[in-house]
């Protein structure tokens, strides 16, 4: 099982020792998919979002194998693997990951703001947007399934459901026993300025799990349970040092906690 193969390097490596191997799980993104017009996630900023299908099936176009963004450098890694492996390989294509453990934990966007004790905890998009969670529980579960039944096929994977941001501030909120106000931001510019949470989307990014069904895969969480663990995990791991160091990989986006526009926008929607 690979789950840090991020470029033609790392899936040349793979095709090196797979006569060694019984078969191959490796974990790419749903950020391959691209729309009618070729739009991604990675150049949504230039672009526009993408409008995708809901929900994503695997038959989905993806963006053609490169070196030049995240997405190009994952789908140079599925095609290599599937177009010359000769030992069964599973790709899973995770939407946003999720788990103690993680450098780049989401879920930080609100457990920080819920310790530096906000009043107020402003949504984009009136907290309708939906970017599907996959919980690390149902990587594994899903894993075991492609293992026990080696072939060559890519499969989304997912959560049950595709909570949308406010879902998620609710979940966190209460588990936490949050008392300030979570309040519904206007807008529908891409990205948004206020409350831009790390799902925030301007339409619905959902993926299909049909083809991992079909194959008998049935998930062990759902978000509601298994972000209780990440919130636990994050106070008692933030609370340790400095959280950009606990944290690095959300640490390099710092607007994502820039309180004072936060709060100048907030004062000026008032």
């Amino acid at each position: 099982m690979d789950t840090v193969a991020f470029g033609l390097d790392h899936a040349r490596q793979l095709i090196e020792v797979q006569h060694s191997v019984g078969t191959f799980v490796v974990i790419s993104s749903s950020s391959v998919y691209r729309d009618a017009l070729g739009k991604t996630l990675d150049e949504a900023r230039q672009n526009g979002f993408p409008d995708l299908p809901v929900p994503i099936p695997e038959t989905q176009p993806t963006v053609d194998p490169g070196a030049a963004t995240y997405s190009t450098r994952k789908a140079a890694v599925e095609r290599t693997l599937l177009d010359h492996a000769t030992t069964p390989v599973t790709v899973l294509r995770p939407g946003a990951i999720h788990g103690p453990g993680s450098q780049l934990s989401r879920e930080w966007w609100f457990v920080k703001r819920i310790l530096d004790g906000r009043k107020v905890i402003p949504l984009a998009y009136r907290g309708k947007s939906r970017f599907h969670t996959t919980s690390v529980a149902n990587i594994a579960a899903l894993t075991r399934v492609a293992i026990e039944a080696p072939a060559s096929r890519v499969l989304n994977i997912a959560d049950p459901s595709a909570p949308s941001v406010a879902e998620i501030a609710a979940l966190i909120s209460q588990h936490m026993s949050y008392t300030g106000d979570i309040v519904e931001a206007p807008g529908e510019d891409y990205p948004p300025i206020l409350g831009r949470t790390p799902w925030s989307v301007p339409r619905p990014f959902v993926l299909d799990m049909q083809a991992a069904a079909g194959l008998g895969y049935v998930p062990v969480t759902t978000y509601a349970d298994a972000v209780k663990l990440t919130c636990d995990w994050l106070v008692e791991t933030a609370s340790d040092g400095d959280w950009r160091k606990r944290f690095p990989g959300i640490a390099r986006s710092p607007e994502l906690f820039d309180y004072s526009t936060e709060d100048r926008l907030l004062a000026a929607r008032t």
